[in-house]
C-alpha cells in the first residue's frame, strides 16, 4: 500500500494531515534548501556543506561489523546489541564515511537524533522549515545502507531527505500486537522496537506479522522529499547509498503541561497490569470514560468551576495531579 502524496509547497494537506493524524508524502518540500542542494550534487559536496558548518559537538554513533548488514538489532537472546556506540563530531563521521564508500560490505556507521542546535547551529537558519510548529527542532540524521529497526516515536515527526535515498515503511498504531514488541527497559536508542525484520519476516516464529505486513504502507523519499509521520506509527527505514543524510523534526501535539503519555503507560504497567483479568477489565471501562472517550459533553454536569481534575488542564491543576501521582509513588515504594 502506499502513503497519500502532495507536491510541496501545500501547507494545508500539510495541516489536514496533521489535524487527522495521517502519514503524508510532501514531495520536493525542502528542494529550495541549500544543503538538499549540495546533497545532489554528490558525497563531496554535501559533506564539505555540513563540514562548515560543525561546531565539533559530539553525538553518539553506532558502529557495527560487516556481518550485521547495516541491520541495527540486538545480540542473540536479546541480551546486548550486534553494534556498539561511540562518541564522534559530524565532520570525523563525515570522514569516516568516506573512507568506506568503495568497500562492497562496509561495516554499518550511524549517527542518529543529533541536535542540530549544538552540532550544526547555523543550519536553521540557512534551510528554513516554515510549515512547521515554532517549538519543531531539527536534528540531523547520517550514515552509509543502514536499516533502523521499526520503532515508533512519541512526538509527530517530518522526516526530510538530504543526501541518498531512503524507503520507509509504515505501520499504524493499531498493528502494535502484530509486530512482536521487544523490551521496554532495554531497546536500541531509546525506543521499543519490532523484534521482525520486515525484509525477511519469520512467519513461523512471527506468524501475527502478516496481518502487520497486509496493513503497511511504504515509500522511497529521495533527495528533497519530506515525509510526515504521527505519533506512536511505527517506521522501518532503510537507507539505500554509501552516503545518506536526513533532517527531521519532533514535535509534540498535546500541551506542554501535560507531561509523556508514556511515562503514564509505565505507571499503568506497574499498578494495572497484575490485577487479575477480571479487574482489569473494569479499569478498561473507567480510563475508557475519563481519558479515551472524553469530550466536552463528559463532564459537562459539573459546573465548570468545580470540574477539577476532569476540567481544564491549568498550570495549578497540572502542579496538583503531579504532587498526587509522585506521592502516591513514595507512598508505596518500599511495599
Amino acid at each position: 500500500m502506499s502513503i497519500q502524496e502532495t507536491q510541496a509547497p501545500d501547507p494545508d494537506a500539510l495541516a489536514q494531515a496533521m489535524a487527522t493524524a495521517r502519514p503524508l508524502v510532501l514531495r520536493g518540500w525542502a528542494d529550495a534548501w541549500p544543503a538538499v542542494q549540495a546533497g545532489r550534487q554528490g558525497p563531496a559536496s554535501i559533506t564539505a556543506y555540513l563540514a562548515a558548518m560543525d561546531r565539533g559537538v559530539a553525538a553518539e554513533a553506532f558502529r557495527g561489523p560487516p556481518q550485521i548488514g547495516g541491520r541495527f538489532s540486538y545480540g542473540p537472546d536479546l541480551k546486548g546489541f550486534n553494534f556498539t556506540r561511540s562518541p564522534a563530531t559530524v565532520t570525523a563521521l563525515l570522514e569516516e564515511l568516506a573512507t568506506l564508500a568503495d568497500q562492497l560490505s562496509p561495516p554499518a556507521l550511524y549517527m542518529g537524533a543529533a541536535p542540530m542546535g549544538r552540532s550544526l547551529p547555523d543550519f536553521t537558519a540557512d534551510n528554513p522549515a516554515p510549515d512547521l510548529p515554532g517549538h519543531a527542532v531539527p536534528r540531523l540524521w547520517l550514515g552509509n545502507a543502514v536499516t533502523v529497526q521499526t520503532h515508533y516515536d512519541l512526538s509527530d515527526n517530518l522526516a526530510c531527505v538530504v543526501a541518498g535515498r531512503r524507503t520507509f515503511t509504515l505501520f499504524p498504531p493499531e498493528q502494535t500486537a502484530n509486530l512482536y514488541v521487544g523490551p521496554l527497559e532495554f531497546t536500541l536508542a531509546g525506543q521499543p522496537v519490532s523484534l521482525v525484520d520486515p525484509l525477511a519476516p519469520d512467519l513461523d516464529r512471527f506468524p501475527l506479522f502478516a496481518q502487520a505486513q497486509a496493513a503497511a504502507l511504504s515509500v522511497v523519499l529521495e533527495p528533497g522529499d519530506a515525509l510526515y509521520m504521527p505519533s506512536l506509527w511505527w517506521h522501518h527505514v532503510r537507507s539505500h547509498d554509501a552516503l545518506n543524510v536526513l533532517v527531521n523534526y519532533w514535535w509534540d501535539a498535546g500541551p506542554p503541561l501535560a507531561g509523556s503519555p508514556f511515562e503514564a503507560l509505565i505507571h499503568a504497567l506497574l499498578a494495572i497490569r497484575h490485577l487479575p483479568p477480571e479487574r482489569r477489565e473494569p479499569w478498561k471501562a473507567i480510563f475508557d470514560h475519563y481519558v479515551f472517550s472524553a469530550d466536552d459533553q463528559t463532564h459537562a454536569h459539573i459546573p465548570a468551576a468545580a470540574r477539577g481534575a476532569v476540567g481544564d488542564l491549568t498550570p495549578e491543576m497540572a502542579r496538583t495531579l503531579r504532587a498526587f501521582v509522585i506521592g502516591s509513588l513514595s507512598r508505596h515504594r518500599d511495599r
